[in-house]
This record gives C-alpha cells, structure tokens and sequence, in this order.
C-alpha cells in the first residue's frame, strides 16, 4: 500500500542557547536564543516525518518562504515517489539556487521524508539505509570558544566525562595563545586538540603561509585543522596540503555534492566534512561518501551544528554510508536537547544510535508551544553589523 503526504509546513523554533560568556553567542547571537527551522511532513495516515535546514540559523523567514513556495510539487504524492520528488524540486528550485538557500531546503524535505520511509518500514534509519551499519559512532567534540582558564577548564571537563578523546577549539592566526592555551590544559586530561581556523566565511582570508605560520606555532601537531582558508583561495587547498603535517578538513559550507565530489577528486581535504542540512539531504551525503571511498585517502567527518533533525540525520548517515568519527556539539540548546530526549546516549565517546524507527527524534506539539519563533534569534555573520 502507498503512502499519500497529505501536508507539509515549515517549523521555526528559537530556543536559548550556550551561555552568556560563549564567543559565538556574543559575537553572533547577542539575544542568546538560535533559531532552528525544521519541515514537518504529515501522511494521511498521521504518521509525520521531520528534517531539518541549515538555513533557517542565518535566514529564518526565507527558510520558510521556500518552504511554502515549493509544497505544490509535494502535497498530494505518494512518499513512494521520494526520489522524483526530490528529482522534481531540484528543477523547482535549480534555475535560482541550484546551489544556496533553496538547498538547505531541499535537504529538510529529504530528511523528512527518509525519517518517514524508515518509520514506514519499522527501522532505525541507518539500518533501514545499511541493515550491515555499525549501532555506534566515534565523537570528537566541538566547542572552543572560551577565553579564559574556568571556561577552557568547564568545557575540557565535560569532553573527559563523555569519555570523548579529542575536542575542536575556534582559532585563528592571531589567537596562538589561545589555541597553546587550550592544548597545554587539554594535555593534563589525555585529550587533543583539532583546530577550526573558522575561515569559510572571510574574503579574502588567511593566506596559505598564515596557516602554515599558525600551525608551526602550535605546541603539538593538532589532530586536524579545518577551514583555514577562505572562499577566495579555496583553490590552494591542494598547495596547503602539500605544506602541512596534519589533516586538512573543510566543507562545512558547500550546498552540492558535485561540488564537494570535485574538490575531493582534486585533493583539497584530508578529511571532507559535509553537513545533510546543507548539501542536500541523506541522498548527498550518500554521493559523497562514496566518491570519498572511491578515492581512498580521504575521510568523511559529518559536520553537525544544527538541531536535533540535523544532527541525528548526519549521524544515521555516516553510519550507514561508512562514516566512522561524527562532532559532537559542545553547547547547549534547549530545543535540540528536548527533540533528542533519551533516546540517545553517549557512552565511552561513542554515540549510540537508537532503535526506534525513523531518525528518533520527536517534536511534539508541546515543543511548538514552548519555544516560539522569536525574530531576534538570527545569526549575525557580522558581529555588530549595525554600528558598521
């Protein structure tokens, strides 16, 4: 029997996050509330599917606007069809952003309807992708932004009581201190140090020699260094690499398999760190892991700063297409935290996926209720953008 979607509809929830020392919430979300913007897809039978879209953080109202704009192509199929559906959308949206904003839509809907094609089949999504798929994951955890000793200190702490053996810190060129810093108290606990040079955003950016300079200042090879060039010399990758002692990892930002498929086949990454929010979905993640595997020396960290949704379609897939090291996200966000519940747990720094069908997530009506949209929830790419 198949399964007719009766409904589609944009959710936006903002909900409290981090804390009020945290870099990113003073520079980026100074209300202290992130949005989140997730797709709800309702079959006639009541059975709903929910994924979630990247975009939503940075422009809430244009996430729900393309929403909106593109549920005709949707309401009223089978989710048999999901394929062409998503087949469909891609000619709805291509001509205008076949790579951006309609993308991290597109990657909800695809989401949401692999949560329900699971859910369908009484499956965990990473089995109902790959019966074979390993039930846990190794985490690295992300976080970094502290400035001081008591909050580097609070942060390495928790990392320790998740039992997780790495954590990634925000620095860049001119934050040496700050990154020595953070390896020299992470040392104490047997616990190393990735660095996100966070440059994916910054015209024209770090140079090749600033990257090699910072890392030549490090007191310890770091486990890997992200993003430490930006969009206008992505094309150094290669040189960089060439120039490096450690991992190259980047790709948070890309909104298309093929594009990230072309830099790996050119050696840009080390480690290749697609996102399923932004790049499209399940089904991209599944392109790249497997032109990452055809090209053997190149590893696939899923990037997971979004919701619950995001996170647990990220995690599902890196299990489920071969992945074998997923971030942890370090700060707290009430309604991620909320969706995710108890269903999964963190053991020995390993995330164990759940057995519940579908991504195992849940949002409720209640949920809806307590976090309501809030406007001021976005995230400044700028910091202070209004005193420029």
């Amino acid at each position: 029997m198949k399964n007719r979607i009766k409904h589609i509809k944009p959710v936006l929830l903002s909900a409290p996050y981090a804390t009020a020392d945290n870099m990113e919430v003073q520079l980026h979300l100074p209300t202290g509330y992130r949005t989140c913007g997730m797709v709800e897809i309702t079959l006639e039978n009541g059975l709903k599917g929910v994924g979630e879209g990247y975009l939503a953080v940075f422009a809430p109202l244009v996430f729900k606007e393309i929403v909106q704009l593109v549920s005709p192509w949707i309401e009223g199929r089978y989710l048999e069809e999901h394929q062409q559906i998503m087949a469909d959308l891609h000619v709805v949206t291509g001509y205008w952003s076949r790579q951006g904003a309609a993308r991290h839509v597109l990657s909800a809907i695809d989401i949401a309807l692999y949560d329900l094609l699971a859910q369908v089949a009484g499956k965990p999504l990473f089995k109902y992708l790959n019966p074979d798929a390993p039930e846990s994951l190794d985490l690295y955890a992300s976080g970094g932004d502290s400035q001081d000793t008591a909050g580097m200190m609070r942060e390495l702490e928790e990392v320790q009581q998740l039992g997780i053996k790495s954590l990634k810190i925000r620095a860049r060129k001119e934050q040496v201190d700050k990154a020595n810093r953070y390896i020299g108290h992470a040392r104490e606990k047997e616990i190393k140090i990735a660095v996100d040079m966070t440059q994916n955003l910054v015209v024209p950016g770090q140079t090749v020699d600033d990257a090699v300079s910072f890392r030549e200042s490090l007191c310890v090879q770091p486990v890997f260094i992200e993003e430490p060039l930006g969009p206008a010399r992505i094309h150094q990758y290669p040189l960089l690499r060439q120039r490096m002692d450690c991992p190259v990892a980047g790709g948070e930002i890309i909104t298309h398999p093929d594009e990230m498929a072309d830099y790996i086949r050119k050696g840009y990454y080390d480690i290749a760190q697609p996102d399923a929010t932004v790049i499209g979905g399940i089904s991209a993640l599944r392109d790249i892991f497997d032109v990452a595997r055809t090209y053997g020396n190149v590893a696939v960290f899923v990037h997971c700063w979004g919701g619950a949704s995001g996170m647990a379609a990220n995690y599902h897939a890196a299990a489920a297409f071969g992945g074998s090291t997923v971030e942890w996200p370090l700060p707290q966000f009430e309604i991620r935290k909320q969706m995710l519940a108890d269903n999964w747990r963190v053991i020995d720094g390993q995330i164990h996926l759940p057995d519940m069908p579908g991504l195992g997530v849940k949002l409720t009506d209640d949920m809806i209720a307590d976090y309501p949209f809030r406007p001021d929830a976005v995230y400044a790419c700028l910091p202070n953008v209004k005193s420029l």
